[in-house]
């Protein structure tokens, strides 16, 4: 250790850069220096940290908080008194969500949001409203300075008046809200109305990022122009007046109910993704017409989806972002391929009709940089070698479905066995090391993704992520372990 510490500190900054928060915590324990080092705050941005019960939290576990910088927080089940303790040791939080909240709240609740002059990210997840959740108040401090809000899964007293409310946030760049259905009515809801939707969007100017979704289905489609208000300065001139999109995403949106024509006004978009529900059997796939004037799309998701044959050719071009949770086949990747030559990103699943994608991958899409793949009920085999002529590649992700390792682990095994470690090894040292593999579920922003973007058995068994251990000592101390 003498003489390590001899490298000048920038030097170890960067290696603990490439260290899991676990990890981190880990060198932590080696002695003050490696402390000291390891809670530099240039490591820790951007970072989140989950807490829970503050009362619990020590005065050493709050100085390493600010220490860090730490400026994003996930609050789970945040009593009211409590606040005052966000206020006292986190008063400079730019971003927080606050979730799984175990009562009823009301209006006031959120009034302590007016004590963090620097807050511009707010969300809230599985929580009950009885009052208006943004009030007068709340809204009076928030509307010049909120940028992100994200609604999940909330019961509110009344959707059109949270709409309305959103509206007045001028400044939003995202925004997200998935609707919840009605309790006495759990499989059907009632979607925010068009006149109040458009009114959202052209109050908005600045949105970038839309994620809109519902659960359950509405008695009746929506209307055409749902998604393309029209510009009020113009009379008479149907020319769009709604913000200039970047990215969309849809979910829960059974196909009958949204028009062929849905996305028509929305050709400034960069990414889309659509999450179906279901599909019924005897409705046209609708996916086509919405990707027809989305001519300089670069990202596409699409979830849920068995019908990838009918738009397989009329990708646009400019994808270079793909990712694809459906039943996909050998086929459907050939006429895929033509279609976006230019693809450095693909994540895919590998089920039973898929054949051996690792062995066709690289012919179709030589100019990969990324690849993610997603085994269901079964592992890699020998063929995932061939991902060695993909000669640009820099990162591959190989995943297993949670309920196959479930079943496994009464069987003694793990995530990755014996066998496939030795192919990833092997794969490591015929690369000479140049692409990064990993074996991990990768961990999701908790203030920009919700529950909803996640498969249940994904979420039941994923760690949080907190930047420090959720449950400090019950010793005070000068910092946390």
């Amino acid at each position: 250790m003498d003489q390590l510490e001899g490298l000048p500190p920038e030097v170890w900054v960067h290696v603990f850069s490439f260290l899991s928060t676990k990890e981190k915590h880990t060198v932590r324990l080696c002695c003050r220096s490696m402390k000291r080092l390891v809670d530099h705050p240039c490591l820790w941005k951007n970072h989140t940290v989950v807490l829970s019960d503050l009362r619990r939290y020590t005065y050493g576990f709050w100085d390493t908080l600010n220490h860090r910088k730490l400026t994003r927080v996930a609050v789970r089940h945040l009593r009211r008194k409590e606040w005052r303790r966000l206020v006292k040791f986190l008063p400079s939080l730019t971003a927080m969500v606050f979730m799984d909240g175990e009562r009823t709240y009301r209006e006031k609740y959120l009034d302590s949001l007016a004590h963090f002059p620097d807050l511009r990210e707010f969300g809230v997840r599985n929580v009950t409203w009885d009052e208006a959740m943004l009030g007068r108040s709340v809204n009076a401090q928030l509307t010049e300075r909120l940028t992100h809000l994200s609604v999940c899964n909330v019961r509110l007293t009344c959707t059109v008046n949270f709409i309305n409310t959103v509206a007045l946030l001028v400044n939003l760049k995202f925004l997200l809200f998935h609707q919840e259905g009605k309790a006495y009515w759990p499989h059907r809801v009632r979607p925010v109305p068009g006149s109040v939707f458009h009114h959202m969007l052209l109050n908005l100017k600045k949105l970038e990022h839309l994620s809109w979704g519902m659960r359950g289905e509405p008695p009746q489609p929506l209307p055409n122009d749902y998604f393309s208000p029209t510009d009020p300065e113009q009379p008479g001139v149907p020319q769009y007046g709604g913000p200039a999109l970047t990215s969309l995403e849809l979910f829960n949106y059974p196909e009958s109910i949204l028009p062929e024509n849905a996305l028509k006004s929305l050709t400034s978009l960069r990414s889309l993704m659509v999450r179906y529900s279901y599909i019924r059997e005897g409705i046209k796939c609708r996916l086509k017409s919405w990707l027809s004037p989305l001519q300089q799309l670069e990202t596409l998701t699409i979830i849920g989806d068995n019908t990838l044959s009918s738009y397989t050719t009329t990708l646009p071009s400019s994808i270079t972002r793909l990712t694809l949770r459906v039943g996909i086949t050998l086929k459907d990747m050939d006429l895929i391929a033509p279609s976006i030559p230019g693809l450095k990103h693909l994540d895919i699943e590998q089920n039973r009709s898929s054949g051996s994608l690792c062995r066709r991958i690289p012919m179709l899409f030589p100019q990969l940089r990324t690849l993610r793949i997603r085994f269901l009920r079964r592992e890699p085999e020998r063929d995932l070698l061939n991902i060695l002529q993909l000669q640009h590649l820099e990162r591959l992700e190989l995943m297993v479905d949670r309920l196959f390792i479930h079943q496994e682990h009464f069987n003694k095994h793990k995530w990755p066995s014996p066998r496939v470690q030795e192919l990833i090894d092997q794969l490591r040292r015929l690369s000479n090391y140049r692409i990064s593999i990993t074996t991990e579920m990768r961990q999701r922003n908790l203030l920009r993704e919700c529950d909803c973007e996640i498969d249940w058995i994904v979420r039941k068994q994923e760690p949080p992520c907190p930047a420090l251990p959720s449950r400090p000592p019950l010793r005070s101390s000068p910092n946390p372990p």
